[in-house]
């Protein structure tokens, strides 16, 4: 990774942690090393790819630190109160393409307790605003897994039914959707539920429209209030119009409940922000309490910096050797000082720059 990128991901870091300190979450620094257990258990919540092991001076099997998340519930307790607290770690894992060790940064938030609707506002809204620190270019996903599981669970077709619909919802396979629909034998009515759920996206004033008249009732119905609600405290923040209501967007559903987010940066082909509600992970690590977070993928703004850097610096300063040194140093202070990237040297070469200045024989 060069020395550009490098740079670019430390000042995202940076904004980041300013973020999430204004808003009151403080600073959580996990050990590199957990108990293996701790992860083995709970495998299927991790993003992607293997744990990295070793065995201890005593024999124990420890792990360097996949993920975060799970450190941070693990070191925590119901009594604790709210718990709102951010990090910026690496994490370490083995690649699924390449199998080598890939050392990746991570920079995201927790708030765990009784989480109010308050709460879930301002996580999803600092998702979003993180994501504003990374681009304007951005895109922020929001599901609600009360809905997508109420019309599921109301179907009744079982395990193996819910488990291929849902593939096919993050796909938004609308064919795909119709033939599991078939092959389980579910009602025209309760299919054309599904489909519309497939084809909902969009802002959210108009998605809430079409899914008002399937969510009438039981989970679906409540699932839908406390959508309903976080969109309309999220219509008031600068981001509304970059945030779309999308039900491809699945979690995990033995870890995650209620509300789920994705978050897309121009240039990237992939999320580069990822979080939700995850009470059941809470439950499955026997605590009580409720619990939202996300996390930005660092390493993913790679892509990101690769597409922005056309040029090498935005001004190629020229100097030679009657050039007084004090000349250059203003230059440089005065070129710096407005905000732009220089480089001072005694010729272009092959350097990719938007604007020269010429000092050659001059200290101006």
């Amino acid at each position: 990774m060069s020395e550009t990128v490098l740079k670019a991901e430390e000042k995202v870091a940076f904004a980041l942690r300013a973020l999430y300190r204004k808003y009151g979450y403080l600073p959580y620094k996990m050990s590199k090393f957990e108990a293996y257990d701790l992860y083995v258990s709970n495998k299927d919540f991790l993003r992607d790819d293997g744990v990295i092991t070793f065995n201890d001076t005593d024999g124990k099997l420890l792990a360097l630190k996949p993920d975060v998340t799970l450190s941070i519930i693990k070191n925590g307790k119901d009594d604790d109160g709210k718990q709102k607290v951010f990090y910026h770690e690496n994490v370490y894992r083995i690649s699924g393409e390449s199998k080598q060790f890939k050392e990746l940064g991570q920079i995201g938030l927790e708030c765990i307790g009784k989480n109010s609707a308050y709460d879930i506002y301002e996580t999803v809204f600092l998702a979003a605003a993180s994501l504003n620190e990374i681009s304007q270019n951005f895109v922020l996903d929001i599901s609600h897994l009360g809905v997508v599981l109420g019309v599921l669970d109301e179907i009744g077709k079982g395990e193996a039914f819910k488990a291929e619909a849902a593939a096919h919802l993050a796909e938004k396979n609308l064919h795909g959707m119709q033939a599991v629909c078939e092959k389980y034998g579910v009602e025209r009515a309760q299919a054309e539920k599904l489909l519309a759920i497939v084809s909902a996206y969009g802002a959210p004033e108009t998605v809430l429209k079409t899914l008002a008249p399937l969510c009438k009732d039981g989970q679906t119905a409540k699932a839908f209030e406390e959508l309903e609600t976080l969109c309309s405290l999220l219509k008031a923040c600068p981001f509304a119009d970059k945030i779309r209501l999308d039900f491809s967007v699945i979690n995990a559903f033995k870890y995650y409940n209620g509300v789920v987010f994705k978050g897309f940066v121009d240039g990237v082909c992939e999320g580069v922000l990822s979080g939700g509600q995850y009470d059941g992970l809470m439950r499955r690590m026997n605590r009580k309490s409720g619990a939202i977070g996300f996390a930005v993928y660092l390493d993913l703004l790679g892509a990101l910096q690769k597409k922005k850097s056309a040029l090498d610096t935005d001004v190629l300063v020229l100097y030679d050797e009657a050039t007084p040194a004090e000349g250059v140093v203003k230059t440089m202070k005065e070129l710096t000082a407005k905000g732009k990237s220089a480089r001072a040297q005694t010729d272009a070469g092959k350097l990719r720059f938007q604007e020269i200045v010429d000092i050659r024989g001059n200290g101006k």
